[in-house]
């Protein structure tokens, strides 16, 4: 194998030596890697970008936590860094974090095994620069097929949901008032409590309609929040939350079967149907936004891109792609709206505390001053800056 004329062959332990980094998002570990270093990544299907930083820095191996393609999607990084002969270890495990030391020496042996000293740290599988390309080939072909099936029951849900898309058919009348307000949509995704609480200046400022989908509701009470709306099954939606004043919409097959009927019944909640060809919970309450004139609709916890669609994410189906299509513009990720509410230092800001400091030291000088003599306030003020002139005068004598 070429890349083994890397190997030390001048320490009593084999295999390449070199200092360990961690370069895994917000480690500083990537700022300090140098020119035959071993850099540890988290990087599954690793993009160009990182590759070419990787390049850069001049690593003689980089560890990845994952693996550097997982057959998703085609990706050219692993055969960026084949070519230029760095060592390429995938699949180590999060394990390695228990026992790996930033910045210490470490060594990385030919069959994928890390050790600082003597002592394993983790170990993975070698990735050649002919593995990287096939790996590469066989992504690029799986991607195609998949590609294929998607836009192909994608031209199905546009036969049978056209008139949704296009006019709002079977959309129902859900009696909030949405025209011309902004609607923040919360779906059961990773990281949407996080993600709703960081939108609460924005909240606080627009007083946005809230649209809790599925259990995503129980997070808007929990957090202090009224919904407005709530679309979903009510089998996995507390009582709180139905019980909250919002409407309910329960999604509904297209013969107009919904699930979580009985429930609705024995909480004695009113409710309506929205009978679709899609059961996304999330879908269909975009799609209430819209049709009742949303002016903007902000969506927390369901992102979707290319690389979803892509990966075959679960929630990246062609429901879910056309109905972020039909409202264009308008529809904004949460992550972008919490962007605008980060104040990302106080050193902008620090003239302003300077000023408003000295604002308050002469205040207080001049309530001292001008109370504290036997004249009027004025006569006392100005005795006192008389004194402060002449002490200044003397300094310079």
């Amino acid at each position: 194998m070429s890349c083994m004329s890397l190997f030390s062959r001048n320490s009593d332990l084999p295999g390449l030596h070199g200092v360990i980094r961690d370069c895994t998002t917000n480690s500083k570990g990537f700022k300090r890697l140098s020119g035959g270093d071993i850099a540890v990544i988290d990087a599954p299907d690793m993009p160009r970008s990182l590759a070419q930083r990787l390049i850069d820095a001049g690593p003689a191996a980089v560890v990845n936590v994952s693996r550097f393609t997982t057959g998703a999607y085609p990706n050219f990084g692993p055969q960026m860094l084949t070519d230029v002969d760095i060592l390429l270890v995938e699949g180590v495990g999060a394990q390695i974090w228990d026992q790996l030391r930033d910045g210490k020496k470490a060594r990385i042996t030919e069959d994928g095994q890390l050790f600082h000293g003597e002592k394993l740290i983790a170990s993975g599988v070698v990735i050649t620069a002919a593995e990287a390309e096939e790996g590469f080939v066989e992504a690029q072909r799986e991607l195609l097929d998949h590609m294929e099936a998607f836009f192909g029951n994608t031209i199905q849900f546009i036969h049978s949901e056209a008139p949704l898309l296009i006019d709002g058919l079977g959309v129902p009348d859900v009696g909030v008032d949405i025209e011309g307000k902004p609607v923040v949509v919360v779906s059961p995704g990773p990281g949407h409590r996080t993600q709703l609480k960081e939108l609460r200046n924005y909240i606080r400022e627009y007083s946005p309609v809230l649209i809790g989908c599925d259990e995503a509701a129980d997070t808007i009470v929990e957090l202090g929040y009224k919904p407005d709306l709530i679309v979903g099954n009510p089998a996995g939606i507390g009582a709180d939350a139905l019980r909250s004043g919002a409407r309910v919409v329960l999604p509904a097959d297209p013969d107009g079967h919904a699930a979580g009927l009985e429930r609705i019944q024995d909480l004695g909640v009113g409710a309506m149907t929205f009978p679709a060809a899609s059961d996304s919970a999330t879908d269909l309450a975009l799609l209430l936004a819209d049709y009742h004139g949303a002016v903007l609709v902000v969506n927390v916890g369901a992102p979707l891109d290319l690389m979803k669609i892509f990966a075959a994410d679960p929630n990246a189906t062609p429901s879910s792609l056309l109905t972020r299509s039909r409202l264009g513009s308008k529809l904004v990720d949460a992550a972008a709206i919490a962007e605008l509410y980060v104040v990302r230092g106080t050193a902008g800001l620090a003239w302003v505390w300077a000023a408003l400091a000295t604002l308050v030291v002469v205040a207080v000088v001049l309530l001292i001053a001008g109370t504290s003599g036997t004249g009027s306030f004025t006569e006392n003020l100005i005795d006192t800056w008389n004194n402060i002139a002449l002490a200044v005068q003397g300094w310079f004598k």
